[in-house]
């Protein structure tokens, strides 16, 4: 089986070696400081004995799993703690799979494009619904596309690339498709506290042994490079998951999880709502400057991803690469994310020079 490398390296990498300054608007990097509790969480863990430098728990430590299910009303023995929630939603997506109920995965269109690639290395077949304009995803297009060969329903909310928030009554409804088909819906909410419009609904809402949720604190907290994240699985779907964790992670950094439960006992909602705020301005900043331009666009409503159509531009990665070399700005192509978007282009708006960015694509269009 051949793996291709995600464009997101490509267009990274064609940015790096650029003759010019490049305002790179393609990684989910926050720019944001992360929590103090966090920083000091390792300074403390640097003067703990040896033993705490070996092998932690493979599930993950106790005291973080216990935090974590007190927030969130499960079972401790329900958390599993992974490698970012990209390693989460690989288990879940497995566990899914690997119940011989079929091997067909619906995915949304546009789709964050590490789900259709975990599709096919774990073996399954991916099956594609359109959502509309704004981003949201209809249960009822959901229901039509489902079968007794659909193991399991990925979607994520709040949504890269859209921006989109599904409400309270979307997600009822698709686990209600998962239960009636006897399929999982996997729900990744890694940008929950990202959630601008206030209209947010997890899955852990509704009670049901048909849904996995996962998420984890790269994003929240500004620091995608720690790798900590954790999955929630129904009782009867998370030994099995715990063990492909075991074997393919043996366990999760030890001085990460221990920063983080720091954090977590320390951080009031104040930090979280600093860094909204900060993504509402931009949002702003960024927009206006998609008008000026005569830009088509979408306003999220959630996570931090602007999506653009410029008249005659379409989001291919030939033209991300022009866009680079003539305007300074690095974006991802909209064909990255599916078909239904590919006149489109993404843009990430954790940089502090959104504003300088925005003016030079003003600039660039005009």
């Amino acid at each position: 089986m051949e793996y291709e490398t995600p464009l997101f390296f490509h267009v990274m990498q064609y940015a790096k070696r650029a003759d010019r300054d490049v305002i790179d608007m393609v990684s989910g990097n926050p720019d944001w400081e992360p929590p103090q509790a966090l920083r000091d969480g390792l300074h403390e863990y640097a003067d703990l004995e040896p033993e705490q430098f070996q092998y932690p728990p493979s599930e993950g430590l106790l005291e973080l799993r216990e935090e974590i299910a007190a927030r969130r009303g499960v079972d401790a023995e329900q958390v599993v703690i992974t490698n970012g929630a990209g390693e989460a939603n690989y288990l879940a997506m497995a566990r899914a799979l690997e119940r011989d109920r079929g091997n067909e995965v619906i995915l949304t269109d546009p789709v964050y494009p590490y789900y259709p690639g975990k599709t096919t290395m774990l073996g399954g077949t991916q099956r594609f619904v359109a959502t509309d304009d704004e981003g949201q995803l209809d249960p009822a297009d959901v229901r039509e596309a489902a079968s007794e060969e659909t193991a399991a329903i990925v979607v994520n909310s709040p949504n890269n690339p859209t921006g989109a928030v599904y409400p309270e009554e979307t997600v009822r409804e698709l686990v209600a498709v998962a239960e009636e088909y006897d399929a999982i819906l996997v729900s990744d909410e890694v940008y929950d506290h990202f959630d601008l419009s206030g209209e947010f609904s997890s899955a852990l809402e509704f009670d049901s042994d048909h849904r996995i949720v996962t998420n984890a604190y790269s994003k929240s907290m500004a620091i995608t490079g720690v790798r900590v994240g954790y999955a929630i699985f129904p009782p009867h779907l998370v030994e099995n998951a715990k063990s492909r964790h075991m074997l393919v992670n043996v366990a999760t950094t030890r001085p990460g999880q221990y920063a983080v439960l720091q954090a977590l006992r320390e951080t009031g909602p104040d930090y979280y709502e600093a860094n909204r705020d900060l993504l509402r301005e931009r949002v702003v900043t960024f927009t206006d400057a998609l008008d000026a331009a005569g830009a088509e666009y979408t306003t999220p409503k959630g996570s931090f991803y602007v999506m653009a159509r410029f008249d005659g531009y379409p989001g291919t990665l030939e033209n991300v690469e022009r866009l680079i070399d003539e305007a300074g700005v690095a974006g991802m192509p909209g064909e990255a994310f599916g078909d239904s978007r590919t006149a489109w282009l993404r843009f990430a708006l954790v940089t502090p020079r959104v504003e300088e960015a925005a003016e030079r694509l003003a600039t660039y269009f005009d």
